[in-house]
């Protein structure tokens, strides 16, 4: 799908964001120059099991839906990557604080061995520093960093259809950094004070709901916390295809079709399919709960975790009229969708899928 942008301009080196779902590709063009301009994006199809559980699984069918897809709507063929699957592993490390960057980075990576669940030689492995403590009654300052890891095999097989394609990989980068770039705040929450007591640091829970869920804490735009859910768009899609016959593709679009806002008896469509996409939309809900208070408890377990006020949802899921509504209640925090203003002339469904790639093609 070619998404009408009007701000292109060959005289400036744009980036793509690209990030690529079972089912679909968002291409994102961002042009940085004072303020962020999209000056075109686009969405393509990908064939079913080419892209599964966030990896390449068939490298010709990726390369061939991106080559049609650049080529069709004169993409720049600089792109940044986003990641997110279950061989990327996220650590918080407390360590004491080091001004030599050198020094810094061999305390990380010995301190990652224990701390990441594979082999330092087969991954690639990048930190930034997140917060730290001051020095307090003798002890001396720390500091908070956030360690990611990847394996090395799993992002070349992720490149080579980029490059096969015919474009040039700028950068790898972990999606959830991209998605609070893309609708994080510039500025720290601040929580109520508790008792006279000056107030804490708060944080958001960011979630953006696609094929899979991608779940990130952040203060500002520090990243603190981030895991992937396999609960997501495509597993509720798969329920209701099930059920039906239906094509996953279609499955999809009885969803966003349906939601959970309005009564099934004022619904246009098939009653049985009708009925059959809201309740595997009201189980898809409970589970998307679910996944939130365990990433909340996992995270608020966490040495001098940041009490979390607010939850963020973005992505394709936030496309589906009353889902964040049916969400709210059950996780007793406010839910706000979060859009970039420089997506706003698309249409919802289109900016949804597109936030995330916006996010990419920011330089971090």
């Amino acid at each position: 799908m070619k998404i009408p942008i009007t701000k292109r301009s060959k005289k400036t080196t744009a980036v793509v964001g690209l990030e690529i779902e079972a089912g679909s590709i968002g291409a994102t063009e961002v042009r940085v120059n004072g303020t962020a301009e999209v000056t075109a994006a686009a969405i393509g199809a990908l064939p079913p099991g080419a892209f599964r559980d966030g990896e390449v699984t068939d490298p010709d069918a990726v390369a061939e839906a991106l080559r049609s897809l650049f080529a069709a709507n004169k993409l720049s063929r600089r792109v940044r990557l986003g990641i997110a699957n279950q061989r990327v592993v996220v650590r918080t490390l407390r360590l004491p604080a080091i001004d030599d960057p050198k020094e810094l980075d061999s305390a990380i990576r010995f301190s990652a061995q224990e701390q990441l669940a594979m082999p330092l030689e087969h991954a690639v492995i990048d930190h930034r520093v997140v917060g730290g403590v001051a020095a307090v009654e003798g002890a001396p300052p720390q500091v908070d960093v956030i360690v990611v890891a990847a394996r090395r095999d799993m992002i070349s097989a992720t490149l080579k259809p980029i490059r096969d394609a015919g474009l040039e990989p700028i950068g790898v980068d972990l999606s959830a950094f991209a998605m609070i770039r893309a609708v994080g705040d510039a500025g720290t929450i601040e929580a109520p004070p508790a008792d006279g007591a000056q107030p804490a640091p708060a944080a958001t829970l960011y979630c953006n709901i696609g094929d899979v869920t991608n779940l990130a804490v952040a203060k500002g735009r520090s990243c603190l916390f981030t895991r992937v859910s396999p609960v997501g768009l495509e597993d509720i899609a798969a329920t209701l295809s099930s059920a039906t016959q239906l094509s996953p593709e279609h499955a999809q679009m009885w969803l966003g079709h349906v939601g959970l806002a309005q009564p099934v008896e004022q619904l246009e469509g098939d009653p049985e399919v009708v009925a059959k996409a809201r309740t595997a939309l009201e189980h898809g809900a409970g589970s998307l709960v679910d996944e939130l208070r365990m990433s909340l408890d996992f995270y608020g377990a966490q040495e001098a975790a940041a009490p979390v006020e607010r939850i963020v949802l973005c992505g394709p899921g936030t496309a589906i009229p009353g889902l964040a509504e049916r969400m709210q209640p059950a996780l007793g925090l406010p839910i706000h969708s979060g859009r970039p203003e420089a997506l706003a002339g698309l249409d919802a469904a289109a900016a949804a899928r597109l936030t995330l790639p916006f996010g990419l093609a920011l330089d971090s």
